[in-house]
């Protein structure tokens, strides 16, 4: 029986909640981060550099070379590069707004992910994307507070304090979506260890370029600043390499939708640490966006 058929354990249920917690915790490790004066490029280059340098020796440790065929390096490079501009604009996203609200804004890559594989392969999205885009839209329209109602700064106002970030959510979510199609169509077979390290290593790579651009990096200015840029160094390394080392040993591979609840982890932890609130009525937004989201990736194929 393939992994995907399995049916799911315990154990793998709890690997999978325990990747979204630590997902979820990278976020807010990264905003102690951003507060004490590190910048996005500095926090995407450690995090990138050294989950790169894990996956890579996990490869050689399992005696996998760093080889990618000549038909996959092209596209291959182009997810890397996406996924570097995502990781740049989420992390600068996380930087302006409540973290739970960046997480939920780029949780609507699967509207993007339909739109790119209709314009790149024209692919017609499935009736359940369909019917799951208006719930996603109302929830977001509910989370971000669109009208201003919650904040009670009117809707110019709201949208003054909370616009670039929201921008950056949706350029990361665009990104992403993009780099999702490309990585099924471009570089399908590939194992995914070693798409992994290659496209952190991408990452990493203009993640610097970037930070030699703005004088070199930007480092904490206080001791917490220091623990969140290692807390979402490590919490995020280790993410990524159970993720593609553990869950196909576990059958996990058509349930991993439920790493979807990231943004509700992160709302409890950015309300316990950082003492980010939003209103109800957001919550509820945030929850329709995190059950839309999960009904997709959980849907029958």
């Amino acid at each position: 029986m393939s992994s995907s058929n399995r049916s799911l354990t315990g154990v793998a249920f709890a690997t999978l909640l325990l990747i979204a917690l630590m997902m979820g915790a990278n976020h807010v490790a990264a905003r102690f981060a951003f507060d004490s004066g590190v910048s996005v490029a500095t926090a995407v280059l450690f995090r990138s550099g050294v989950t790169a340098l894990v996956v890579l020796l996990i490869l050689r440790v399992s005696g996998i070379g760093p080889w990618v065929p000549a038909g996959q390096r092209r596209p291959l490079l182009l997810v890397g590069a996406l996924v570097a501009v995502q990781s740049l604009c989420l992390y600068a996203s996380v930087a302006r707004l409540p973290v739970a609200l960046a997480l939920l804004a780029f949780n609507a890559y699967p509207l993007w992910t339909a739109l790119w594989a209709r314009i790149l392969y024209g692919e017609r999205p499935e009736p359940q994307v369909l019917c799951a885009m208006p719930l996603i839209l109302l929830g977001l329209a509910l989370a971000l507070d669109v009208s201003g109602a919650a904040s009670g700064l009117g809707a110019a106002g709201h949208w003054g304090r909370i616009g670039a970030g929201v921008l950056f959510a949706t350029a990361a979510a665009a990104t992403f979506g993009c780099a999702l199609v490309l990585t099924q169509h471009g570089t399908a077979g590939l194992d995914g260890r070693l798409r992994t390290a290659s496209t952190m290593g991408i990452v990493a790579v203009v993640a610097a370029v970037v930070v030699l651009v703005q004088g070199g990096p930007s480092l904490p200015q206080a001791p917490v600043g220091w623990w969140g840029l290692a807390g979402l160094t490590v919490l995020y390394g280790t993410a990524f390499t159970v993720m593609f080392t553990v869950l196909p040993r576990l059958g996990v591979v058509g349930n991993s939708a439920i790493m979807n609840v990231e943004p509700i982890f992160a709302l409890v932890l950015a309300w316990l640490l950082l003492n980010q609130t939003i209103a109800p009525m957001q919550v509820v937004g945030g929850l329709l966006v995190v059950a839309a989201v999960m009904w997709l990736g959980l849907r029958r194929r």
